[in-house]
């Protein structure tokens, strides 16, 4: 099997991971509190992340990291895992699978505005017209999931789009470390301080995991939401001479995601669904491979 095609391999297995989590999550979710079930999976994914780290030999290289660069993923790890999905499966907690995944997955709009900010890197006028298509697409499954359970959750969607916010957010400062950081390192740490908090708040809430059911919920989240895939697509890219066909790959999986919910969850998908997941998709494949001028580069998100 050549680098190529064990790259397209590697994306897909990643992708169906991700297809599969919102489904996950609110089946989690009839077990757990939205707490818990971020301890079990983070626990999983720490675990995952320590043996990738002894497969890998990276151990090493932890001594080069500065106590600077310590600090910065103490702040990281709080951010993500813990601040991030937080706010996501409790946004889960309130709205449909339906509308809480797609609303999630607007983050590449909200990371241009980020840029914008903080970067100094103006938007470009063209991409308005992605931002928009993208936020008309939220207004879509906002109004189409009304049909769903009646009126939704304003904290809900709320909650939705903040995690968007955050994702973007540790996007933009973790890609500032990727080149003074190995990413199995990076990985490796931000969940080694993000279980330790978790762990620590565990000490001080009410936790009651003892459904089986609901453990295994938990660890499929952490291993299929965040550990195998994380690693899968990371070395997809490393590995590939094309890494806009590995990106490209990650748009099909909002889409594959409707599917699960529909089947296993049982949850009607909206007309309205379909129609603003593509116009989010859609703007953001927009703004990424045809809002940029003719010769400059085309920044990668994922």
């Amino acid at each position: 099997m050549n680098s190529n095609t064990k790259s397209i391999v590697l994306a897909s297995v990643a992708v169906l991971s991700w297809s599969t989590v919102a489904t996950a999550f609110k089946i989690a979710l009839s077990q757990l509190t939205y707490f818990e079930m971020l301890l079990v999976a983070c626990i999983t994914a720490f675990m995952i992340f320590t043996v990738w780290m002894t497969v890998e030999r990276k151990w090493g290289q932890l001594r080069k990291v500065s106590p600077k660069l310590w600090g910065t993923f103490a702040l990281l790890g709080l951010l993500n895992p813990v601040c991030y999905y937080l706010v996501l499966f409790k946004s889960y907690s309130f709205l449909p699978a339906q509308v809480a995944q797609p609303i999630n997955y607007m983050w590449p709009i909200v990371l241009l505005v980020l840029l914008a900010i903080f970067d100094k890197q103006p938007i470009p006028g063209r991409k308005y017209i992605g931002m928009v298509m993208s936020l008309g697409g939220v207004a879509f499954i906002s109004l189409g999931g009304k049909g769903i359970t009646g009126d939704l959750s304003p904290v809900g969607l709320g909650l939705a789009a903040f995690s968007a916010l955050l994702w973007a957010t540790y996007w933009m400062f973790n890609n500032r470390l990727k080149d003074s950081v190995d990413e199995c390192v990076s990985l490796f740490l931000s969940f080694l301080f993000g279980t330790v908090y978790m762990c620590i708040a565990a000490c001080f809430m009410p936790v009651d995991i003892s459904s089986w059911s609901g453990i295994l919920a938990g660890m499929y989240i952490g291993g299929f939401e965040i550990g195998i895939p994380f690693i899968g697509f990371g070395m997809a890219i490393r590995i590939t001479s094309n890494p806009a066909l590995i990106n490209q790959m990650c748009y099909l999986s909002p889409f594959m995601s409707l599917f699960f919910i529909a089947v296993i969850l049982g949850e009607p998908i909206m007309l309205t669904t379909y129609i603003g997941l593509f116009l989010i998709v859609a703007g953001i494949v927009y703004n990424q491979y045809f809002a940029v001028p003719s010769g400059k580069p085309k920044r990668q998100l994922s």
